[in-house]
């Protein structure tokens, strides 16, 4: 995501999913992610993420027409590596593309991307995802495996899944830290741009953010859940101090 970064150069991607999620559970359009994510852009985001699923259960086809058709700061299309969402995003060709594990029985994604083990599968899809002017993503744990298997992919991002860290404390939680920032250090080493996301909260994020390598966080469950309490924008802006804060 190229957005405008901000003071020491990491940027805020908002996923705004589970606004959807809440459209959903009553049907209609109320309330409308594509609304949220301009909120966001407003709050000083500086991309969105949405996670268009097989089993479309948050974010729909619309929703990403709408987001395309409206957005004036990159949208990262976070999808499985599927014919169906390869054709979706070259027929809507967003700026970014983070390839995910999927699976349907998951409440959330659950860890990260093998790509190591998938690589002759995503090969073809990271292949035509660039050569389509899209910024392709790889999300994965924070292993040197799979950031090798991102270099020979040819990825020039990937996102380094902190959904371990955010839920271990103490000692074993500073040894996860270490594991993501060493990640990072070695993707950056190798000419690849890495982010991070998945569980960050205002309570966590700062450890994580000080990482120097790391260009992007991108979170969304915790702000829109923090926007039933504060608003959106408050959510947003208090997000993005803290990170700013960590530089």
């Amino acid at each position: 995501m190229s957005g405008r970064p901000p003071s020491g150069g990491l940027r805020l991607g908002v996923n705004i999913d589970h606004v959807a999620t809440i459209r959903n559970a009553r049907g209609g359009e109320h309330p409308d992610p594509v609304k949220a994510a301009l909120a966001a852009a407003e709050a000083a985001a500086d991309g969105i993420t949405a996670h268009l699923r097989e089993d479309r259960r948050h974010i729909t086809d619309c929703d990403i027409e709408q987001l395309m058709a409206r957005l004036v700061i990159p949208l990262n299309l976070e999808m499985a590596a599927t014919e169906e969402m390869l054709e979706i995003a070259l027929r809507h060709r967003p700026h970014a593309a983070c390839i995910v594990p999927e699976k349907r029985e998951e409440r959330t994604t659950e860890g990260g991307l093998d790509a190591a083990g998938q690589y002759d599968h995503l090969a073809p899809f990271v292949a035509r995802l660039g050569e389509a002017g899209i910024r392709v993503s790889l999300f994965v744990e924070p292993d040197p495996r799979q950031i090798e298997a991102a270099m020979r992919l040819g990825a020039p991002v990937i996102e380094l899944h902190t959904g371990r860290y955010a839920h271990l404390a103490g000692e074993a939680r500073e040894a996860e830290l270490r594991r993501i920032a060493d990640a990072a250090a070695l993707a950056a080493k190798n000419g690849i741009e890495p982010h991070a996301g998945h569980g960050l909260t205002f309570d966590n994020v700062v450890p994580v953010a000080a990482i120097p390598q790391l260009a992007e966080l991108n979170i969304g469950h915790f702000l829109i859940g923090e926007a039933i309490f504060t608003g959106l924008d408050a959510s947003v802006r208090r997000m993005r101090a803290l990170m700013d804060e960590a530089r």
